[in-house]
């Protein structure tokens, strides 16, 4: 059976507030109650001791003295008795019997000249009472005492009423309380079926649900942790989303690349067996097969090439590499197929400038991206850079190309990114791992790489590698 979490709240404070304030009441009742019963007795001892000064001081008007008494403590419902050191009662304004009964160690109490204080008797006389026993003494020696008695229905009178009034008190704050726990309840109930409704909706597909946050309290901080986790859990999913219309895309651009070259090779296989190819063609054929072989080659080495990195596979052996030198023998790789397009290539590098880099995949890193300035550059030129910034080595790889489009720029680093039509010469666009490699393996050396481009002015890629630490 499910309970409703106002339900619980409500029994769970009502339990709490309850127990609360039962023993708070027990405790403010005993606690009145011992208050009232010391009360009395510090008010008879004040007035035994009274008594007992004024007679001392003018024995001659003692009994003069003990009726004025008797008449003021009468108002306050007090009476006392007078008895010797035997115990028989000398003078009384309310007790009768001849003698004071009391126990041995009251008795022993007295004689040591200790007063005796009994804050409820309910035995010894007519009526429940408190009383108060002082002693007499003249000489240093015990000559008698007095005795004062008050009946404890006054002082229950007093402490009814208290309890009365705590009660009360306890009621209303009790019934305040309540309420307070009701609308407290009440308040967090909806804000945990807001969270609740909002996780349905999330659980339904539906990211675009946020719910108001704050900081006041812990159930606000939950909100806005559940809205962050929608907003990410929405990227992500637009994420996915476009990563597989691209990998469709993708896979549909290395399909269509893999037929054209494995339709070439298998016409020239064919085209050779049946000696349907002229001896003059044959040399040229080849080449073209062999070409297109190696394409193959590029396009599954690329995939293995990015899984190895994305799996953290590639292990780099950094060295202190002379960048004037690579940047030469990068340009002397590339010239030709530069040439094919009428572009040239100008190195530009302080010859003292070392890069700490893994020698291989660095090639790796300036190739590929001075391929894609070559490719996407005619009549132009590429301009291969190199400088120190801080404690950084800087990179620059410059064309003179057709540009990117602003909103490619950003794309250009995805895994299955394929340019718009307008940006190659291939009909169907260019595809490929490249760049997203590119990325990853610069991100491997702890370093940046950044991308600058104006439509049909060039394009600009700035690498950023740390220089060696010498600690």
């Amino acid at each position: 059976m499910k309970v409703k979490y106002l339900y619980q709240q409500l029994v769970s404070h009502f339990s709490v507030i309850v127990i609360a304030f039962l023993l708070l009441s027990l405790l403010f009742s005993h606690y009145i109650e011992q208050f009232v019963y010391a009360n009395k007795t510090e008010e008879l001892q004040t007035y035994g001791q009274s008594i007992l000064r004024d007679i001392q001081q003018d024995q001659r008007s003692s009994d003069r003295i003990l009726k004025s008494y008797g008449q003021v403590l009468n108002g306050r419902d007090i009476q006392y008795s007078l008895f010797d050191e035997n115990s028989a009662i000398i003078y009384s304004t309310g007790i009768k019997t001849p003698l004071i009964s009391l126990s041995e160690k009251e008795w022993h109490d007295i004689k040591n000249g200790q007063p005796v204080t009994v804050k409820q008797d309910f035995k010894r006389f007519n009526e429940a009472v408190t009383f108060v026993l002082l002693p007499y003494v003249q000489n240093n020696r015990f000559v008698g005492g007095i005795l004062l008695t008050s009946p404890i229905k006054g002082s229950r009178e007093v402490i009814s009423q208290m309890n009365t009034y705590l009660l009360i008190t306890t009621f209303i704050a009790l019934t305040i309380s309540l309420l307070l726990s009701w609308i407290l309840s009440t308040f967090h109930v909806r804000r945990i079926k807001r969270l609740q409704d909002a996780t349905s909706a999330v659980a339904q597909g539906d990211y675009s649900v946020r719910i108001p946050s704050s900081d006041f309290d812990e159930i606000g901080e939950l909100a806005g942790d559940f809205n962050e986790m929608v907003e990410k859990l929405d990227a992500s999913m637009e994420e996915i989303e476009n990563l597989e219309n691209r990998r469709r895309q993708f896979m549909a651009d290395v399909s269509h690349e893999l037929r054209t070259p494995l339709t070439t090779i298998r016409g020239m296989i064919e085209g050779l067996k049946n000696n349907m190819i002229p001896e003059s063609e044959k040399e040229k054929g080849l080449q073209l097969a062999t070409n297109e072989t190696l394409r193959l080659i590029r396009l599954v080495n690329e995939n293995l090439d990015y899984e190895k990195i994305r799996s953290n596979q590639v292990t780099l052996f950094k060295q202190d590499i002379q960048l004037v030198e690579l940047l030469e023998i990068i340009k002397d790789q590339l010239e030709g197929v530069a040439a094919e397009r009428n572009n040239e290539i100008f190195v530009a590098v302080d010859p003292n400038i070392l890069v700490f880099a893994d020698y291989d995949r660095l090639t790796q890193i300036l190739i590929n991206i001075t391929k894609n300035s070559i490719q996407f550059t005619d009549n132009g030129r590429i301009y291969l850079r190199g400088y120190m910034s801080n404690t950084n080595c800087i990179i620059e790889i410059e064309d003179t190309g057709i540009g990117i489009d602003p909103d490619d720029v950003e794309k250009i680093w995805g895994r299955f990114y394929k340019a718009i039509v307008s940006r190659t010469t291939n009909p169907y666009g260019e595809f490929g791992l490249g760049l997203s490699i590119v990325k990853s393996l610069v991100m491997m050396h702890n370093g940046a790489i950044d991308v600058t481009s104006e439509k049909g002015k060039g394009t600009k890629f700035t690498l950023s590698f740390p220089v060696q630490n010498e600690n």
